[in-house]
């Protein structure tokens, strides 16, 4: 066995050879039946399978790592420094994302440069974001952070059961504070948590096995359903939101490692897997349970601090989503509606985007901050029905940029506080996870 896995491809290449395998299937999918052929119709149910065996993780790992946190806190020095610091560097690489995006829409203009026959698809959204609807969202609506959707349609109504990983984070919160706060009594519980965490631990490395094959499903899926026929008339658009993304990911990141003396290259490879999968997958929440392992296990956070800076980041930490695309897609509208922009208007960006982004919630997509930046700037909502069309195709590239930055600001304050240590695993992608 052990000389099998000597020839066993890295966890990194297995996943790479994934997505090419299902970009292959993708492109057979289109031309053999489309989404509604058999191809099709198999990649889109075996990628739904695993994002959903990662969603079902994520609130009783969430929860657990996190009232786990609180209670190894109490052993790391400066617990509030470290708090300080996440929220700190959270606020000044969201500040340097969305200043990158309101510079490239002011340079490139992309509002300028579209097809005027967009503006039929001009429609405002189902889900508008606004200021009172975060602010009542952090406040749990009960013990276990569970939301019920009901959809009604012709002759059938449906309720879904869905999680808000915010309030879950509060939630945790409280429990791990009261916990620690009892002393004796709340020894038990914090006994009983530490196990089943490792219990979940265990079951998250069994699916982060699969993800190779849900790489492959994921990105074929998508090539089949969207194509990029859709960025034709808003190629500019597209084209300037990738600029930003690729700016953050490729330079502005590698440039705060190296100040940091962390090697670039060496916190890429570790990191790769995950921002793959939040490529494939268009969700940070999803690619939770995958950033926290490499996190810990690839890049050497201790996992007292990642436990809960991690989870927080899946949150809060959404430079592609809240940051540069809300930016550019707000400058967007506003040129092609011909609205005029003040100095004013760019300093509110900059603020919903640094302090607005857990609006985002972890979820797939960014329609709740787009819609929130232009409730605040007071431009018309229509605007948001142009940029749908192409929006799974540019969540892509944002979640990757997001995943990218949730492991990196934890790395970086661990680094400044003398906390990063020789990974767990010193090739951590060496072979699948055991």
């Amino acid at each position: 066995m052990q000389q099998l896995s000597r020839f066993r491809p890295s966890f990194g290449i297995q996943v790479a050879i994934g997505m090419a395998v299902g970009v292959a299937l993708g492109v057979a999918a289109s031309r053999t039946g489309g989404a509604d052929g058999a191809i099709g119709s198999g990649l889109h149910t075996v990628g739904q399978i695993f994002v959903q065996l990662l969603k079902a993780l994520v609130p009783a790992l969430v929860f657990t790592a996190i009232v786990s946190s609180i209670a190894a806190l109490r052993d790391l020095p400066n617990a509030a420094r470290l708090v300080g610091q996440t929220l700190l560097w959270f606020a000044i690489t969201a500040l340097i994302a969305v200043s990158i995006g309101i510079v490239l829409a002011l340079t490139l203009q992309p509002g300028l440069h579209s097809s005027a026959s967009i503006a039929a698809a001009a429609a405002a959204p189902a889900t508008v974001g606004s200021w009172l609807d975060f602010l009542k969202g952090l406040v749990p609506a009960n013990m276990l952070g569970l939301t019920a959707t009901t959809t009604t349609t012709v002759g059938a109504t449906t309720t879904s059961l869905g999680f808000n990983i915010l309030q879950i984070i509060v939630i945790a919160i409280a429990v791990g504070a009261a916990a620690v706060r009892v002393g004796t009594p709340g020894e038990p519980f914090l006994a009983f948590n530490a196990s089943l965490l490792a219990i979940l631990r265990r079951l998250l490395r069994w699916v982060i096995a699969l993800t190779p094959i849900g790489s492959a499903a994921l990105i074929g899926d998508a090539i089949v359903r969207y194509g990029w026929s859709t960025l034709s008339s808003l190629s500019a658009f597209a084209g300037t939101v990738y600029i930003g993304l690729g700016i953050v990911l490729l330079i502005v990141y590698p440039l705060l490692l190296a100040a940091h003396r962390i090697d670039p290259l060496w916190f890429f490879r570790r990191a790769w897997p995950a921002i793959q999968l939040g490529f494939v997958t268009r969700s940070s929440v999803g690619t939770l349970p995958v950033t926290q392992d490499l996190t810990e296990r690839a890049l050497g956070v201790p996992r007292a601090y990642s436990a809960f800076a991690v989870p927080l980041g899946a949150t809060t930490k959404m430079d592609g989503c809240a940051a540069i695309y809300p930016a550019v897609a707000a400058i967007f509208v506003a040129q092609f509606f011909g609205v005029a922009l003040h100095a004013g208007d760019y300093a509110l960006i900059v603020m919903v985007s640094v302090l607005g982004s857990a609006a985002t919630a972890g979820l797939t997509g960014a329609t709740v901050m787009l819609t929130l930046t232009l409730t605040t700037l007071g431009l018309p909502l229509e605007g948001a029905g142009l940029l749908l069309a192409i929006d799974p195709i540019l969540d892509m590239g944002r979640t990757a940029v997001n995943v990218a930055g949730q492991m990196l600001v934890p790395t970086i304050v661990a680094k400044r506080e003398g906390l990063l240590s020789a990974p767990a695993d010193p090739q951590p992608t060496s072979a699948l996870p055991a």
